[in-house]
């Protein structure tokens, strides 16, 4: 039975090398009759990815990489880790010392295979919120604090019209107001991101800065995220069976100059509804905690211990952390 074998390819752009690699692999592979799978890391993202069942079942790995992949699921495996050109001009020569046996065992413990489990629509919508939220979250504490920090000098020491006026006061604001205006832009980068990869960021990224300008703020960019993020993943299926040779016009031409353009037409176009939507949300906020902020209070504090962590909890959280950046500190204020 001939010897099975596993190769990773990948360069920092992730276009010509990383294939070139894997082309070389795979025709030094039947020249020596062994079986050979090959992930590659391009700019795509990654495609024939590994499962844990090819790791567990390999005779042995080939890393032709220079860029960072999961090396923790080799563990105890043998493993060869080589440049992405070693991969191209000498696969025939790694190929031979797997053969052989002439390859040594990546120390660490071999991790057990994952059981898969079906997770449900409503799951996976909210994990990708999630995503988007973790990154976003540093942005909003850095410019949290530094406002606040700004407050020592007085309330109003930022304005230069005031008499509590202080320039490290103004400066540290600034500072905050810079770090807290990147929340939207990243939360609907990393949504778009944790569906499609790389590959979807832009978009993201893109559809999150037209919905602080369009006013549409939180909303907008969860919105932004999520279109662009399974625009893209439908992009990248439907070019699936393009040539490799048009790999690097797919991932920097093609895919962000459509998934850029929908996104932004989509933005622009509800940018009305989603501004009407928010006002309308901070109205009705407004009034409750001007009207009976013992009852915000109640309702805050019953979410965020609802659950402990979980998805009410966090719904409450979030809420709070996005409302920081509109400027509304009464809601995250009665969670406490």
């Amino acid at each position: 039975m001939s010897k099975k074998i596993l190769g990773v390819t990948g360069c920092p752009t992730g276009i010509a090398h990383t294939f070139m690699a894997e082309e070389a692999l795979k025709k030094a592979a039947q020249k020596l009759g062994c079986q050979i799978k090959v992930e590659t890391n391009g700019a795509a993202g990654v495609e024939n990815e590994l499962t844990p069942q090819d790791i567990l079942t390999a005779d042995a790995i080939i890393i032709a990489c220079d860029r960072n992949v999961d090396m923790e699921r080799f563990n105890g495996k043998p493993v060869i880790e080589t440049s992405v050109s070693e991969g191209i001009n000498k696969a025939e020569a790694l190929i031979q010392r797997c053969l052989e046996g002439k390859v040594s065992i990546r120390k660490g413990t071999a991790s057990d295979i994952p059981v898969k489990t079906e997770t449900s629509a409503l799951h996976t919508i909210y994990k990708h919120l999630m995503n988007g939220v973790s990154h976003m979250l540093p942005l909003v504490v850095a410019g949290g604090v530094l406002i606040a920090l700004s407050f020592l000098w007085g309330i109003y020491s930022f304005d230069p019209n005031s008499s509590q006026y202080h320039p490290i006061a103004a400066t540290l604001k600034q500072i905050g107001g810079y770090a807290m205006g990147f929340m939207v832009p990243v939360l609907a980068a990393f949504i778009a991101q944790s569906i499609s990869n790389k590959p979807g960021m832009l978009a993201g990224l893109v559809g999150g800065l037209i919905a602080i300008e369009t006013g549409s703020g939180f909303i907008g960019g969860i919105i932004a995220g999520f279109f662009a993020g399974y625009f893209v993943l439908f992009l990248l299926n439907s070019f699936k069976k393009m040539p490799r040779q048009l790999e690097g016009l797919k991932s920097i031409f093609l895919i962000p100059i459509i998934s850029v353009t929908a996104t932004g037409l989509l933005m622009l176009g509800i940018g009305e509804p989603c501004f009407a939507l928010n006002n309308a949300l901070m109205a009705s906020l407004s009034n409750l905690q001007n009207s009976n902020p013992l009852l915000l209070g109640i309702i805050i504090g019953c979410m965020s211990a609802f659950d402990m962590g979980g998805p009410v909890n966090k719904a409450a959280y979030v809420t709070g952390t996005v409302l920081l950046g509109q400027g509304n500190y009464f809601f995250m204020a009665g969670g406490f």
